[in-house]
């Protein structure tokens, strides 16, 4: 094994994916917040839009099997990027990447298994350096 990711649909040959980086963040439509007549911020969101978008990034040899794999698929994404929640009275979020888990002092970390449309992708190359990347955008479904 070459890397932590793990995405459906065999899209990651052999040296595509070494050295991944992954950023998660919450999708736009999870922020909704207001001002009350007096001046306070009050989070009127709905609970069904904490979503994470999510960057996977890398630079390797081998392109990702991307050929005919357009915006609108749907993947499962076995995060490279870890999540975090209180080990007493906590619990995680989301669905665990199978041997993940583990438990530091008084908090536990693992990486979560999301199902995920893509959003976009751009690949690039460098001939002289010989290496190819690229970035894959997602959005939790």
């Amino acid at each position: 094994m070459d890397t932590l990711l793990t995405i459906s649909g065999d899209l990651l040959p052999p040296y595509s994916t070494r050295g991944a980086s992954q950023t998660l963040e919450p999708i736009d439509a999870a922020a909704n917040m207001r001002r009350t007549v007096n001046g306070a911020l009050k989070d009127i969101s709905f609970d069904g839009f904490r979503k994470y978008k999510s960057a996977i990034t890398c630079t390797d040899q081998r392109v990702p099997a991307l050929d005919g794999v357009w915006p609108g698929k749907t993947i499962t994404v076995g995060c490279v990027q870890e999540l975090c929640y209180k080990t007493v009275g906590g619990a995680p979020s989301r669905p665990v990447v199978s041997g993940s888990s583990r438990t530091e002092g008084d908090y536990t970390y693992y990486r979560p298994q999301l199902t995920m449309l893509i959003t976009g992708y751009q690949t690039t190359l460098d001939e002289w350096d010989a290496t190819t990347g690229f970035t894959l955008n997602l959005e939790e479904v």
